[in-house]
């Protein structure tokens, strides 16, 4: 009887593909996981082989997942999800539901849905995540659900917008332009602007074509951003959750009266997800419509 390739897998296997395929880089994946680069790629190399498929393209500098890779992700996340159950199921025990985010969490809500949910699941822990991606984690099978900002466009992730929060500008204490009590996106289009090209919303596409900035600073995060800030090296454009839970010293937020509001949504992955996931929106949506 000839043995199934497959049923040499172990959640290992799947592990490591999804480190790799969230971190777009061997050499991260070896380090969040704890093992050595050799032993990812033996792993990843054994998954592809089990499976018959190609699952990444190493073809390029960078990691990308070939089309199989992206649907087998998919399926990974809920398989990985769905062991984590069982396992604190079996003890007894409800494991900690992860909500993940790229910066600012749910603004001025943060506090009262953190708050709340103690209140109302003391047995679910509800672990809040900074997770500096586009999907604030979600790409792997680091969180359960993410607060994701801008349009969601996947047909892997199933969302819910809770609300839109106002842009402003964030400008160095000492400019002139932070004097302003509103700006539009023209007075910027003459500075250098600091864009999260990893986690963050703004584009030079926000601007009218035309009257685009002609330069930019590239960050990997708000960290960076603010500090680019504050030393005068670039001007940016946010959301006002950042102004309650990113104050700067060195930096002063503006309100921009012209530019689109940003949409603040809760996604997670379609099929089985952590049982807790439905509470949580259903207490993110009741504080944000109240």
């Amino acid at each position: 009887m000839t043995r199934d390739p497959s049923q040499s897998l172990e959640l290992r296997h799947l592990r490591c593909f999804l480190a790799v395929a969230d971190e777009a880089n061997v050499t991260r994946a070896a380090a969040r996981l704890g093992i050595t680069q050799p032993a990812v790629s033996r792993t990843l190399a054994a998954l592809e082989a089990a499976l018959g498929v190609r699952l990444v393209d190493r073809s390029t500098h960078h990691l990308e997942l070939t089309a199989e890779g992206r649907a087998f992700r998919a399926r990974a996340v809920v398989a990985v999800a769905a062991f984590e159950d069982a396992v604190a199921g079996a003890r007894g025990e409800r494991r900690p539901l992860r909500l993940g985010h790229a910066w600012s969490a749910a603004g001025a809500y943060t506090t009262p849905l953190l708050r709340r949910w103690r209140q109302e699941h003391p047995d679910v822990p509800l672990e809040l995540l900074r997770i500096d991606d586009r999907t604030a984690g979600l790409a792997g099978s680091r969180v359960d659900v993410a607060l994701l900002r801008g349009p969601v466009d996947s047909a892997e992730l199933v969302t819910t917008l809770l609300h839109r929060e106002a842009r402003v500008a964030a400008l160095p204490s000492d400019s002139p332009l932070a004097r302003r009590s509103t700006l539009v996106l023209a007075d910027l289009a003459d500075q250098v602007i600091a864009l999260n090209t990893v986690s963050g919303t703004t584009t030079l596409e926000l601007w009218p074509v035309g009257a685009r900035p002609g330069r930019t600073l590239t960050v990997a995060n708000t960290d960076d951003w603010l500090a680019a800030i504050a030393a005068d090296r670039a001007v940016g454009v946010t959301s006002t959750a950042t102004v309650a839970l990113h104050p700067h010293p060195g930096v002063t937020y503006v309100p921009l009266t012209d530019a689109p509001p940003l949409q603040v949504h809760l996604a997670h992955h379609r099929g089985p997800t952590h049982p807790s996931v439905p509470d949580l929106i259903a207490l993110a949506v009741e504080l944000t419509e109240s």
